[in-house]
């Protein structure tokens, strides 16, 4: 990560220190890169070189508006899993006709918002959603831009919790169905099928996974060509990963021309929608070590941010990077156990992490850009966190901390 570095002592974001953000902004506090991001989104879009496309950033990796604007600014597409993720890209200033809506859920309500704000396309995701989306483009008098999202059965050999291309799991629709659905779009006169598509997994460290679902997608275009179902888009999804620890996913480069090659003879576009590949490695986390308690068994730094913060830990055993915001030369490292204040055994940063720790120091959580403030909560009536922007040596305020009121201002007494 080339926006983090040591001056001296001191570790800096771009070229601004983590102790000053966390004197003027309090800790907890999520710090993003800007070059970072926009670093990330140039590799994306110059890797494709010439063959159409749109990129996608997906939106529930982080929702923030200021995030969402810088990439509306870059000229990105979004891909959005709800009306409320929609109602951020276009307060954001994201072009509607770049929104792809995906989801196995959607409700009623928010299909007629996306039809009112013309979308490009639903990523449909069953028989019964397409039943839904008819009825409810025919009410409105609409056409909408339909995409079959396919489950290929495919093995991404990542963590269960983020696998969505097997037969298993509650995403898309199975080939042998995929046909007869096509077959059946064309006879409902208020959907127009542009494109099919897949989503395999999250945090992918090989491109063969990627390299087969294009195959499989190439298959079925071709046999809907036979048909007379011509297509627009094929929509490889995402899911590239990132280096937490020693992964070692292949480069964004490699990843697109991979894609390309294998449908560089085909007419359709190409969409993508990266969201940890574009955000997670261009954010951290800075917390304080509030007490030293070295027990029996371990050393415990219990620090100020918990799982409600940075769920990652505990619900996938994600293993994150936590470095010095100061540098102590010549103190002995200990192992220590990096927990937080919340009242579960399951609030822990880190396990069993070597460094020269004492009272007040500033941790650096790593590679938490993506999925670290988005699954967020208020566990323990603690309040979210702040986030920030760094440009270069200048700071951008993108959520004010949440206040104690806060808490409570939806909240209702009931008074006998």
């Amino acid at each position: 990560m080339s926006y983090l570095k040591y001056a001296n002592t001191e570790l800096y974001v771009e070229n601004v220190s983590v102790n000053a953000i966390a004197k003027q902004y309090g800790t907890p506090c999520y710090v993003y890169s800007r070059a970072a991001i926009e670093d990330n989104w140039r590799s994306f879009e110059n890797a494709f070189t010439k063959h159409a496309h749109l990129i996608c950033y997906a939106v529930k990796a982080n929702s923030n508006l200021g995030i969402l604007n810088l990439f509306a600014r870059n000229g990105a597409g979004f891909d959005i899993v709800s009306q409320g993720e929609l109602e951020r890209v276009l307060i954001a200033g994201g072009d509607p006709q770049k929104i792809i809506f995906s989801g196995v859920g959607k409700k009623s309500t928010e299909i007629a918002r996306a039809l009112d704000v013309d979308i490009f396309c639903f990523n449909v995701e069953s028989e019964s959603e397409l039943e839904r989306i008819q009825k409810i483009a025919a009410e409105k008098n609409k056409i909408a831009r339909i995409a079959l999202r396919i489950n290929p059965n495919i093995d991404a050999k990542t963590h269960p919790y983020i696998a969505t291309g097997l037969n298993e799991n509650k995403f898309g629709i199975a080939i042998k169905e995929i046909l007869r659905l096509a077959r059946q779009i064309q006879t409902m006169p208020h959907l127009q099928l542009i494109g099919i598509g897949s989503h395999i997994g999250s945090q992918l460290t090989e491109v063969a996974p990627f390299l087969e679902a294009a195959v499989c997608l190439t298959e079925i275009a071709s046999q809907f060509a036979k048909e007379g179902i011509n297509l627009q888009t094929i929509n490889i999804g995402g899911g590239l990963g990132i280096t937490y620890q020693n992964e070692t996913p292949p480069s964004i480069d490699k990843y697109i021309t991979t894609i390309c090659n294998q449908l560089a003879q085909s007419p359709y576009k190409i969409i993508i929608e990266p969201g940890r590949a574009m955000i997670g490695n261009a954010g951290i986390l800075l917390t304080r070590v509030e007490y030293i308690k070295p027990t029996e068994k371990k050393n415990f730094a219990i620090v100020d941010a918990g799982m409600n913060d940075l769920i990652r830990p505990s619900l996938y055993h994600a293993w994150h990077d936590i470095i010095l915001g100061t540098l102590h030369p010549g103190k002995d490292s200990k192992t220590y156990d990096i927990v937080g204040p919340v009242c579960e055994s399951a609030d822990f940063l880190g396990v069993e992490r070597d460094l020269p720790l004492q009272v007040n120091d500033i941790l650096a959580i790593c590679s938490v850009g993506a999925y670290g403030f988005s699954m967020s909560s208020n566990y323990n009536s603690r309040p979210r966190a702040a986030e920030v922007l760094v440009d270069d040596d200048k700071i951008y305020l993108l959520r004010e901390r949440e206040s104690l009121q806060d808490l409570f201002k939806l909240e209702k007494m009931i008074l006998q």
